[in-house]
């Protein structure tokens, strides 16, 4: 029996520490349990919502994998908590940040996670990366790609390409 692998897209993000570091370490981790197929460009973003803390470093990637949703959550937090990010204040600084933007075509809305990530259309950070490595993925949940939700986006929310250093 062959196990069924699943592309999914998700979008990384830092702003606490060495924020490439941190960016390159997660995927580092994620690499160990799933393959990591494309990876974007980083980009220095502007935080949205708490903005009284340092610029994020962002990028999306597309990974293969056979885990469940749960599973990808829990693989994702358990990244998170080992590089430190501590649970609690939303929106709040943080070593890094993993978030499930699309999964397939799977569309779900649980306590736990809502897929696609419900916030991702309105996200210049989420967006710009995203569409670097798959501008004609369309979002399940409304039929649009990923081009044509960044070109929705009015406010680009000071999404710059990062030149590492």
């Amino acid at each position: 029996m062959t196990a069924n692998f699943v592309e999914v897209y998700l979008g990384l993000g830092s702003n606490m520490g060495n924020r490439q570091e941190n960016l390159e370490k997660a995927l580092d981790f994620l690499s160990q349990r799933l393959r990591v197929a494309r990876v974007s460009s980083m980009y220095d973003t502007e935080p949205l919502g708490n903005t009284d803390q340092p610029r994020f470093l962002n990028l999306a990637c597309r990974v293969n994998t056979v885990l469940e949703p749960a599973a990808l959550l829990a693989l994702a937090k358990g990244i998170e908590s080992k590089m430190g990010r501590a649970f609690g204040k939303a929106n709040g600084p943080r070593p890094i940040d993993i978030d499930i933007l699309i999964y397939g075509d799977r569309i779900m809305d649980t306590p736990d996670l809502v897929i696609p990530h419900p916030r991702m259309t309105e996200r210049a950070f989420v967006l710009v990366p995203l569409a670097e490595i798959a501008p004609d993925l369309r979002n399940p949940a409304n039929g649009k790609t990923v081009r044509e939700m960044l070109a929705g986006i009015t406010e680009m929310q000071g999404v710059l390409k990062w030149e590492s250093s």
